[in-house]
């Protein structure tokens, strides 16, 4: 794995363009540099910190996104009440040692005219959140897209709480050839168990203890796999048992599949991910295990 080089790093670079971007990252690898890209909508917790340290770690240099994106929420969901603190997110970008934060307007990344869309399919796609989010995949996909072709980052960093839109992304940089390395990291958790979102903050007292049966769940699955349990329908049926526990919770989908295809399995193995999505009140969470790893959940008591 490739070191960064020893230098006096710059401060930290806003940068509002795609023209601006493209130029500085041209300029980074110009001078024989390594560029690693974390995609974020701001807010930044946590998780987003594993990423950018991971991305300082492994290149020269760092580009955060923070940009909002429209065209991945649907009309009921929740775009104008997303979290927006832009001072606070920069301060953080200082903090950790990005050399630039790119920072568009709604306006810069879909101008007037704008008329392409990039539209992944397959079950990777049109499954789970894509089935449930009509066009979200659309959405993520375009404004990936756009990232990769204006700074042409080596590596992309990604959180695997997201899993289903780390297998589009992962699927569209190796179709499009963008020679990007797509690099998912561990879910970061709370001392709870509950994965790390920006939507987190919306959740009342009330509300959070609730969501502890997410990731409770998930831990009782792990559990059954680690004592030889296969079957995939028996790990969902005790997964939404579970989840049944917090009355406050309405599931929307418990799933079991394959990581790479994310198509349905009946019989567990080594690449399988158990999803979950759920919504507390107004609030709609997405968690996500790979049973039979070195992960380990907080097993949290909803209800």
């Amino acid at each position: 794995m490739p070191t960064r080089t020893a230098d006096r790093r710059p401060r930290l670079t806003r940068v509002d363009g795609p023209e601006e971007l493209r130029r500085r990252c041209d300029r980074i690898r110009a001078a024989g540099l390594s560029l690693g890209l974390v995609p974020t909508m701001g807010a930044l917790h946590a998780g987003h910190r594993q990423l950018i340290q991971r991305s300082r770690a492994e290149c020269d240099r760092t580009v955060v996104s923070i940009f909002v994106n429209p065209t991945q929420f649907g009309p009921a969901e929740d775009f104008d009440r997303y979290p927006r603190p832009l001072d606070t997110d920069l301060a953080v970008c200082t903090e950790l040692g990005v050399d630039l934060a790119y920072v568009p307007s709604d306006a810069v990344m879909y101008p007037e005219g704008f008329s392409t869309r990039v539209n992944p399919w397959g079950a990777l796609a049109e499954t789970l959140e894509g089935a449930r989010r009509p066009g979200h995949f659309d959405g993520v996909a375009t404004v990936v897209t756009k990232l990769l072709v204006t700074a042409r980052p080596d590596r992309a960093y990604f959180g695997h709480k997201d899993a289903q839109q780390c297998a589009v992304v992962r699927r569209l940089a190796a179709d499009l050839d963008t020679g990007t390395e797509i690099v998912v990291c561990p879910t970061v958790r709370d001392a709870d168990g509950l994965a790390l979102s920006s939507r987190n903050a919306r959740l009342d007292a009330a509300e959070r203890l609730q969501a502890l049966a997410i990731p409770a769940a998930l831990a009782a699955a792990d559990a059954a796999f680690r004592l030889g349990e296969r079957d995939a329908e028996a790990i969902r049926d005790l997964v939404l048992r579970r989840l049944a526990e917090s009355p406050g919770l309405a599931v929307d989908y418990v799933a079991v599949v394959d990581a790479e295809t994310f198509l349905p399995v009946t019989r567990m193995h080594v690449r399988c991910e158990i999803l979950i999505a759920a919504r507390i009140g107004r609030t709609r969470l997405i968690d996500v295990l790979t049973p039979g790893t070195d992960e380990r959940l907080a097993v949290g008591v909803g209800g």
